[in-house]
């Protein structure tokens, strides 16, 4: 299966945003894929808003519905698979921030409320975000299992492992990678090292405004790393997952096989 990693630089204007994940969208079945994989903050990126004063809350209780209307639309329009990430009104002040899953017909596959939260490097998410309490989501698109990683969740293993014990074979990481001392080396380093420790695919997508620092990759399950983009504020990168990579990693590489310590998913 082909899969796109998207990454662009979102504004203050959602109807924009989605106007780009349109175009974006269709630039990839261009080139073949069955899947597009967007950054976290796709719908609008959370600054924009505490710095106009706008209550992350009030706007996802308008928004959220157009824009997974929208990025079903565009789905069924190209017949790609989608992952995209906005904010979802939670019934409280504080929105959840929602990876949605939506499969080549338009239809909602699964939606995953962030679990771990961004508190560190002096920066607390859980002022702004409500955390999800529904679990791990994984979601089945053509040939693969895929599991639905949010950003900060990826210094988890016990959370992607919980994916590969739900049947994921290919993580679905959509970020706002902020930039910062070590953290380009942390991102390249775990996303290897999820993609090493599970044999699994992992395709990710971080986004471009001036915090973050884009470097969407594609890592195959022996950790190599397949496809890279750099700091380009609008890119794509296409890489060709295939299930016979996976079984030849849980060949020569039987770690799935080999533990002793199992922990499921909760």
């Amino acid at each position: 299966m082909k899969v796109a990693a998207a990454q662009f630089a979102p504004t203050a204007d959602p109807a924009a945003n989605l106007a780009v994940i349109e175009e974006m969208t269709a630039e990839a079945a261009a080139a073949g894929a069955e899947l597009v994989v967007f950054p976290e903050e796709s719908m609008i990126p959370s600054d924009v808003l505490d710095e106009n004063d706008v209550p992350l809350g009030e706007f996802a209780v308008t928004h959220w519905g157009p824009f997974l209307e929208g990025i079903s639309r565009t789905a069924r329009a190209h017949g790609v698979a989608l992952v995209a990430v906005g904010y979802e009104d939670s019934g409280t002040a504080l929105p959840y921030n929602t990876m949605a899953a939506v499969d080549a017909g338009g239809e909602v596959l699964g939606l995953y409320r962030k679990m771990h939260l961004y508190d560190a490097f002096d920066y607390r998410e859980s002022r702004h975000i409500q955390r999800g309490d529904t679990g791990p989501v994984v979601v089945r698109i053509g040939d693969f299992n895929v599991g639905l990683v949010n950003c900060y969740d990826v210094r988890f293993p016990e959370f992607t492992r919980s994916l590969v014990e739900m049947g994921a074979d290919l993580l679905a990481v959509s970020a706002a990678w902020v930039k910062g001392p070590l953290k380009e080396d942390h991102w390249r380093t775990l996303l290897r090292t999820r993609a090493i420790e599970n044999t699994c695919w992992v395709v990710a997508s971080s986004l471009t405004t001036p915090d973050c620092i884009g470097t969407s990759m594609a890592v195959d399950p022996l950790g190599v790393v397949r496809a890279s983009l750099g700091e380009e504020e609008r890119s794509l990168l296409v890489v060709d997952a295939d299930k016979d990579r996976i079984d030849r990693a849980r060949t020569v590489l039987p770690v799935l096989r080999n533990r002793r310590i199992i922990i499921g998913p909760r």
